[in-house]
């Protein structure tokens, strides 16, 4: 509870068209409160704009405009004082349209008693001090992800050249080399190399997806998916794959060309990471159909699949869905939260040993 010797710091602000109820108020409160008042919602505008109060009372009936419609006009420029409302009438619907309209914290019935207007005006002053503090903690939670965030990107980015080089190297390096048991060692590092090559990447993906603004533009599907599928082919340096596509665009679409492509790149290359073990190439179908009002998207594979336990788990950040699973467990959590920012959906249908189906929808911004 507020002390005594805090209270002439709340300032506090009393609307109402009845003089002899403002000269009560003050006389009552001014000794412990730092007290305003006003006749007209216009004179407590300016008070509110001037001295910043903490807490705000106002009588619900007056000639010219509400309590609440006072409150709904405050909130909207100055959302951090606490509002209570005094009211003669105990008019239920009059009390939801102030809760809901203007967001009150609480309301007063007349005639009210000078320990219940201290009470309120203590357990207000409160309120806002916690909110303050609350709001101040976010700030720099928000402010410490944020460079977190930006940490993790930068790090990850200056990865990307020496995980490359080393790719690079390491291909040169089999090239010129005959040892299997040296080989061997080679094809490890290499798959580990590019383990690593494909969490950074991941890492990204997560980071722009959350960061870069929506944009629309036209978009191809057609060409989308050979770059993607070339795109991924070359990122897990494999052509043991069999991809069968079928593209029906018949109308313009426009769409954010980034989050699609993340998506599309995430889903065909897990169908090639997990293909089944007596499998000499990974079987992928592509289908899209795209209209007026939206895309269509099928991924199916004819991989190791899922267990039916955790495919509604499938799209937790770090979740893996098999025991093959080597990533970084954020590619389908991108999928899923790019999908949110545009507006679109996913669903998942598998069985283990038979396969995996995605279907996505996403909406036309054209």
């Amino acid at each position: 509870m507020t002390s005594s010797l805090n209270r002439k710091n709340i300032r506090v602000l009393y609307l109402d068209d009845e003089e002899n109820n403002l000269r009560s108020f003050k006389a009552a409160f001014r000794r412990d409160y730092d007290v305003y008042i006003a006749s007209t919602s216009e004179k407590a505008f300016d008070i509110v704009k001037s001295v910043k109060p903490q807490v705000i009372f106002s009588d619900q009936r007056m000639p010219v405009t509400t309590g609440v419609e006072f409150f709904n006009a405050v909130r909207q420029v100055f959302p951090d004082p606490v509002r209570i409302l005094i009211t003669g009438y105990t008019d239920v619907n009059d009390i939801i349209e102030a809760i809901n309209k203007g967001h009150i914290h609480r309301y007063i019935t007349k005639p009210w008693s000078e320990q219940e207007i201290r009470v309120a005006i203590d357990n207000a002053y409160d309120l806002f001090q916690t909110r303050k503090s609350l709001d101040s903690k976010i700030t720099e939670l928000e402010k410490s992800n944020y460079e977190l965030s930006r940490f993790i990107y930068s790090a990850s980015h200056d990865l990307r050249a020496p995980i490359a080089s080393t790719l690079g190297l390491l291909r040169v390096a089999k090239h010129d080399v005959t040892d299997e048991a040296a080989l061997g060692y080679f094809d490890k590092m290499e798959e580990t190399t590019n383990t690593l090559d494909m969490f950074v990447s991941n890492i990204i993906d997560y980071y722009k997806n959350a960061r870069l603004n929506d944009e629309s533009e036209d978009v191809d599907f057609e060409l989308m998916i050979e770059d993607v599928i070339e795109s991924v082919k070359s990122y897990l340096n494999t052509n043991d794959v069999h991809i069968d596509s079928s593209i029906n665009q018949k109308h313009s679409f426009k769409g954010d060309i980034f989050r699609i492509r993340v998506i599309l790149s995430q889903l065909i290359s897990n169908a090639i990471k997990f293909k089944k073990e007596d499998q000499k190439q990974a079987r992928i179908k592509i289908e899209i159909e795209a209209d007026l009002n939206e895309v269509n998207i099928n991924v199916r594979d004819s991989g190791v699949g899922i267990l039916t336990d955790h495919v509604q788990k499938v799209f937790q950040i770090f979740f893996k869905g098999s025991s093959k699973s080597a990533g970084s467990g954020i590619g389908l959590y991108i999928v899923k939260e790019a999908l949110d920012r545009m507006g679109g959906e996913i669903s998942v249908d598998s069985k283990p040993g038979e396969g995996t189906l995605f279907s996505i929808k996403i909406p036309n911004k054209l």
